[in-house]
């Protein structure tokens, strides 16, 4: 009986754990790339060039008339060739500094989600009601012992899906 109440209990906290550590990475993947586009000072150089492909893109955007048609492919060529010249610009003068913690940090969430999968592997993270879940009762369960009680047995690797999703959703809601 205390064995039972301590699986439950391990269970109840085994799901929010594991969307808290999901979340942790896809947070610090967030800090790397908005730490990675501020520190990307702008050149004069390469303001003037995002100006000039604004410029020709606009002047080709308004020519919308059959007979202008060459010169705004012409124009929109011209604005493509300034596109490589300015991604070849920010290639050469700012190498990527945070490569490196973004190396070590998906090697650790790689470690962490193997250790996750290992440890949970045929045990159920999470239990929802089965009609919550109809269609897709049998995919949320997969590798665990399904359906006890009028409730599904969620297990990890959907856990772990549905946990980045999620975060991955609300991240693009806040930076909106």
């Amino acid at each position: 009986m205390e064995d039972e109440i301590s699986q439950e209990r391990e269970r109840s906290l085994a799901a929010p754990l594991i969307f808290l550590i999901v979340a942790v990475f896809k947070f610090a993947y967030y800090c790397l790339d908005h730490a990675k586009k501020k520190s990307g000072s702008d050149s004069e150089k390469e303001i003037q060039l995002r100006a000039e492909i604004k410029q020709l893109l606009k002047e080709a955007s308004s020519m919308s008339q059959p007979s202008t048609f060459a010169q705004a492919a012409k124009l929109k060529r011209l604005a493509v060739a300034k596109e490589r010249e300015l991604s070849k610009y920010q290639n050469s003068s700012h190498k990527d500094d945070n490569a490196s913690y973004t190396k070590v940090l998906l090697i650790l969430k790689y470690l962490t989600y193997g250790v996750l999968l290992i440890w949970f592997w045929r045990v159920p993270v999470a239990s929802i009601s089965l009609q919550l879940v109809q269609p897709f009762g049998c995919l949320l369960s997969w590798k665990t012992r399904g359906v006890q009680n009028n409730s599904i047995a969620i297990g990890i690797i959907s856990w772990l899906l549905v946990s980045a999703r999620v975060c991955r959703f609300v991240r693009r809601a806040y930076s909106k």
